[in-house]
């Protein structure tokens, strides 16, 4: 691919993001100016946080939930950690949510997001992705934005056959050379949409790119190969076990609060054995009694499989430990990883 025609590259996507941008809640119309109000920023970083490796279906009930509970960033700033990881609960990958919280504080400190990439990397939780899409959208820098899928849309533009991750370095400079410096949030934004509804990991739909005609990758036949992924790791299973303790004629369940640092760190839990990614639970209840087995619940995190099983137990002693008695008809509001809210609902089935 020559670089003469770089700029028609650019030229070309956005004419077609122009006609076809997905609405999104966190969005502009294309072409519009960019507003002249805080919440604009805190909006696009919000949104791009949510959705590191989140589909756009699972975040939008959330980020309607966030905005409408804290509709500035200062708002959200002086939530408590365990309000915030509770509404975080079922979004996953919960580091992120810890790190919103970290970020909203430093932000609201200094008074202001910065609106170049080097301080936007300087926050909190904002690697090169994320403070080049802020930079890009929120304030129409020019910034190289490449997500997953930016990066396929290009692996495939330019031929690039090197295996990821090794591939990236050379995907980030190709997508340098046909980044313009006008309309700079257009151009990510219509990258990301090429990507998700063109550019698909399987059987990409070809005869309607607006790119095909400088596909290098089509030109060699087939691009769906692109970006060569590496063998896929062997994801070791675990097991664990959960424990649901309820008193006052099963009305109470004793819940935790998960250690702020791990997996599923901050969040409202059932107590556990001490299972982790590493090592399977040693199977220990946290107070003696008849527990009953209850089953157990699947669930797939990124370095591991888990099985828990479930273990009940009605008391009168007090478990070892921090905690708090929650009611039971409101366990939906408890805030549980996902993880426990399936241990939660086996528990409740098998009791009613």
């Amino acid at each position: 691919m020559t670089a003469s025609i770089q700029p028609e590259i650019a030229a070309t996507l956005v004419d077609w993001y122009d006609r076809n941008a997905r609405d999104l809640p966190w969005r502009l119309p294309p072409g519009s100016a960019l507003p002249d109000d805080p919440a604009w920023p805190y909006r696009v970083w919000l949104s791009e946080v949510m959705l590191q490796q989140t589909t756009v279906a699972a975040v939008k009930p959330y980020f309607a939930k966030f905005t409408e509970t804290w509709p500035t960033l200062e708002a959200l700033a002086a939530a408590s950690d365990e309000t915030l990881m509770a509404a975080w609960a079922g979004l996953g990958y919960y580091s992120r949510a810890r790190n919103l919280l970290k970020c909203a504080r430093a932000v609201a400190e200094r008074g202001g997001f910065p609106d170049t990439e080097a301080e936007l990397r300087a926050l909190p939780g904002l690697g090169d992705y994320t403070a080049a899409a802020i930079a890009a959208i929120a304030f129409g820098k020019r910034a190289v934005v490449v997500d997953a899928n930016v990066e396929r849309v290009v692996a495939r533009l330019f031929a690039i056959t090197e295996p990821l991750p090794g591939a990236r370095k050379a995907i980030r400079a190709a997508a340098a050379t046909i980044t313009p410096a006008s309309r700079a949030g257009d151009f990510a934004q219509g990258m990301m949409d090429l990507g998700a509804n063109i550019c698909t990991p399987r059987a990409p739909r070809c005869l309607i790119c607006p790119l095909s005609g400088s596909c290098e990758g089509r030109k060699q036949g087939d691009p769906g190969r692109l970006p060569v992924k590496p063998p896929r790791k062997v994801v070791p299973e675990r097991r664990g076990t959960a424990f649901w303790i309820t008193r006052a004629k099963g009305t109470q369940v004793w819940l935790v609060t998960r250690p702020p640092e791990g997996m599923l760190g901050g969040m409202r839990a059932l107590p556990d054995d001490g299972w982790s990614a590493q090592e399977h639970g040693s199977g220990k209840a946290p107070l003696g009694g008849a527990w009953q087995r209850l089953g157990a619940v699947r669930h797939g995190f990124t370095h591991a499989h888990l099985t828990l099983e479930v273990r009940a137990l009605e008391t009168v002693s007090q478990p070892r430990g921090a905690g708090q008695w929650w009611p039971v008809e409101k366990i939906g509001e408890a805030g549980l990883a996902t993880l426990f809210a399936k241990a939660a609902r086996l528990a409740l089935a098998r009791g009613d």
